[in-house]
């Protein structure tokens, strides 16, 4: 008799059940055998096939004992589906299509959007299929659900949120009811209800709450919305008060945020520490097509800088590596026409920045561009700001950094957040489970890291993402975002996504054998990537240390038929506008395999939570990152500029965000910063016999360990105070890359995947 390496279900009854595990005790000659299962199994009536499950044991294909191959192959096709048809909420089919869903053009033409994908114009990675019906009124994009069913937005069945994760993201859908209040919700406010009158305005919002009446606007809510989530939505002591948290970049110090150290500080230890580079050449050029945009380099010059680099002249300070630069001039400007005839007004800008001997940065000068009022090819319109603090010239310079953050705030919601990781995550996700058995190590190894990214994504093409969702609504780009985060994937290379290769390709480090991580950095002081490096070198050594156990020479590798399937359908279908790129790793041999899973953990654990969890600790206090901005610098001689001296803090709050549009984005950002209950961690598994190879698992709890001590070493470093961009003005320790957290708003923890 042998051992059971698999058994079939089938469901007689008339609703789905939930199948955790099933053990097998005294199994002679043999033992214990596990089966981690982890499904939803519907009646058979929705199956052509009965239900297979495999035990927690691992093998390559052609290790596979010759019962259970079959098995193996047919499953795998089950979950490739046959690429037709609308698929329910019993299928458990991955597949691909292109962003075609995002547009609404049967609710009017201002909902018609760019389709993604597929082009040479717009190209983009693919999303899970859903098979809905095309719209009536455009044969080329799909139709949408009302918002009312965004919970029931096909995912495969076993990507679902858990009912634990379902219930704390219910909120997330209530919040998104605003889309539907406007214009009751701008009642609630005070005489000006599109402004806020003062910082202290500002602030109401987290200590006293903004009061709302049992009238009409409890009324329409209950026309979406079921009320017993209603009563979720409101304070369970009868006040129904919307009120937030107070954001922990002015739990400590009320001002302290409007510091030029806290501003370029926030580019190494802040929300998105992904983007700064070395500047390498004086003025800064750009890359765009003269022929298209005429002249569009820097107007910053050694008169705005030459004073302020403590005694180096430029040519020294690039020398000497203490020149640094934020810039999203390039990526921007071609957009820049069209977003500003929407109701922002913002600049294309170039930040440059001194690192000083104490390792923070000083901001030396910001250039703020618009599209020449003749068109394109006359280049940009620009203007220098430097430092300065009070006067008008105080003010103007804190609106320059207004701008900056806006540029900053837009780009990381599109770029460093959702198309880098959320998007370019989930071509894998997809290929691993059509591709790879849940017996291959590959799939074990990678699977914890996709876990409900699939259904966070899908929940964001129907109310973030879409046409009218709440990233047009709060974020500057307005209905041009994800086209403009199109032409940006034009620039995506999937080795660059790595750490150690992005410092060095932004400058910020240099290749160096004999430094720990392979890499010197260039700035000391750089929180996110000191703490990142650590923990990318503890996620390769756990890689490497994994796949060695099953691949033992380069030729395993070729030989291994799942992952060459599995590899050439990422390349060639998930991110098929990519395919022809040479940068793509061959995968022939084991460093290429530990080198490629190393990416992929990283960006959907430790990138992501950097980009992620500090949403709200950072930018849950508007003021501090502005995610749009509403009017140009006034002239002078208009009462605009006058109000820049006589009412500084309105004037400038006339300029950022609005009241309902903070309102809105706080609301998101709260939600996406939370961890959840069941929120599994990086060094966790969500059970503890997930295989039966003892070196895996002893590998797998090295790793955890590394990661304690790693933890630990944060920790220490953030009370040491010779390292200033750890805490800065704020008082703000950077936790954003300590792996472990507690439930809620905890500006900390690396789940281990995209799961909010």
């Amino acid at each position: 008799m042998g051992i059971p390496g698999a058994f079939t279900v089938t469901n007689f009854h008339h609703s789905e059940f939930y199948l955790k595990t099933l053990t097998l005790e005294d199994v002679p000659g043999h033992g214990r055998v596990h089966f981690i299962c982890n499904s939803w199994v519907y009646p058979a009536e929705y199956y052509q096939t009965d239900r297979v499950f495999f035990a927690n044991q691992t093998y390559l294909p052609y290790q596979t004992p010759a019962p259970l191959r079959g098995y193996r192959e047919e499953e795998l096709l089950n979950l490739r589906g046959n690429g037709t048809g609308k698929l329910e909420e019993w299928d458990r089919v991955y597949d691909y299509d292109i962003y075609n869903d995002l547009g609404d053009p049967d609710k009017s033409p201002k909902h018609v959007r760019s389709i993604l994908g597929s082009s040479t114009e717009y190209p983009y990675p693919r999303r899970g299929r859903t098979g809905r019906p095309l719209a009536s009124s455009d044969p080329n994009s799909e139709s949408r659900i009302p918002l009312y069913q965004s919970l029931s937005i096909y995912v495969p069945r076993d990507e679902r949120f858990s009912h634990l994760k379902m219930s704390d993201f219910v909120a997330y859908a209530l919040k998104s009811i605003f889309q539907f209040l406007a214009p009751e919700f701008e009642a609630l406010f005070d005489k000006t209800p599109e402004e806020f009158d003062s910082l202290e305005d500002v602030l109401q919002l987290y200590e006293g709450g903004i009061k709302v009446p049992n009238g009409s606007l409890l009324e329409k809510i209950s026309e979406h919305i079921p009320f017993e989530m209603i009563k979720e939505l409101l304070r369970s002591d009868g006040e129904t008060s919307f009120k937030f948290p107070l954001p922990q970049v002015i739990k400590e110090d009320k001002t302290a945020w409007r510091s030029d150290e806290e501003f370029g500080r926030e580019m190494l230890a802040g929300l998105n520490p992904v983007v700064i580079r070395r500047l390498e050449e004086f003025p800064p050029a750009s890359t765009l097509d003269p022929e298209l945009y005429g002249k569009q380099s820097s107007t910053i010059s050694e008169k705005h800088i030459a004073n302020s680099l403590d005694g180096f002249t430029i040519t020294e300070a690039i020398e000497k590596n203490k020149l640094f630069i934020l810039d999203h001039h390039d990526n921007l400007m071609p957009y820049l026409r069209r977003i500003n005839t929407t109701a922002a007004k913002t600049y294309a800008t170039r930040t440059i920045l001194f690192l000083k001997s104490d390792g923070t940065l000083k901001p030396l000068a910001i250039e703020l561009s618009l599209p020449h009022p003749n068109g394109d090819k006359f280049g940009a319109v620009s203007s220098v700001y430097t430092p300065a603090e009070d006067g008008i010239e105080g003010t103007v310079w804190q609106l320059a950094k207004a701008y900056v953050a806006v540029n900053d705030s837009g780009y990381h919601q599109l770029i460093c957040h959702w198309l880098y990781t959320h998007a370019a995550i989930e071509p894998f996700i997809i290929a691993t489970n059509r591709q790879l058995s849940v017996l291959h190590p590959i799939h074990k190894l990678l699977q914890p890291h996709f876990r409900d990214t699939m259904n966070v994504n899908a929940m964001a093409r129907q109310t973030l993402i879409n046409a009218g969702g709440f990233l047009e609504i709060t974020v500057f780009p307005g209905k041009y975002a994800l086209e403009m985060s199109s032409s940006i994937y034009k620039n995506w290379a999937f080795p660059d996504q790595g750490l150690p290769a992005d410092l060095v390709k932004r400058g910020v480090a240099i290749e160096d054998s004999s430094s720990p991580h392979g890499v010197r950095l260039l700035i000391e002081d750089y929180p996110f990537a000191v703490d990142g490096l650590e923990i990318w070198t503890a996620i390769k050594t756990w890689v490497e240390d994994y796949c060695s156990i099953y691949y033992k020479t380069d030729d395993m590798v070729q030989k291994d038929t799942e992952l060459q399937s599995w590899w050439k359908e990422v390349r060639e279908k998930g991110h098929g506008d990519k395919k022809d790129e040479p940068w793509w790793p061959k995968m022939q041999t084991r460093k290429e395999l530990i080198d490629s899973c190393t990416i992929i953990v990283w960006v959907a654990s430790a990138l992501h939570a950097a980009v992620n969890f500090g949403q709200y600790p950072y930018g849950g206090y508007l003021p501090n990152r502005p995610s749009t901005s509403r009017r140009f610098i006034p002239d002078k001689g208009t009462p605009e500029y006058d109000e820049l001296k006589t009412d500084p803090e309105k004037a400038f709050l006339k300029t950022i965000t609005s009241q309902l549009q903070s309102v809105l984005g706080i609301s998101l950002i709260e939600i996406l910063s939370r961890h959840s209950a069941d929120e599994v961690y990086l060094g966790q598994r969500d059970s503890p016999e997930w295989t039966t190879d003892t070196e895996a698992i002893k590998a797998f709890e090295m790793f955890g360990e590394r990661l304690v001590q790693i933890e630990n070493r944060i920790i220490e470093m953030n009370k040491d105070g010779r390292w200033k961009n750890r805490s800065g003005p704020v008082k703000m320790p950077y936790t954003l890359l300590c792996p472990s957290s507690d439930i809620g708003l905890t500006g900390r923890g690396i789940p281990n995947s995209i799961s909010m």
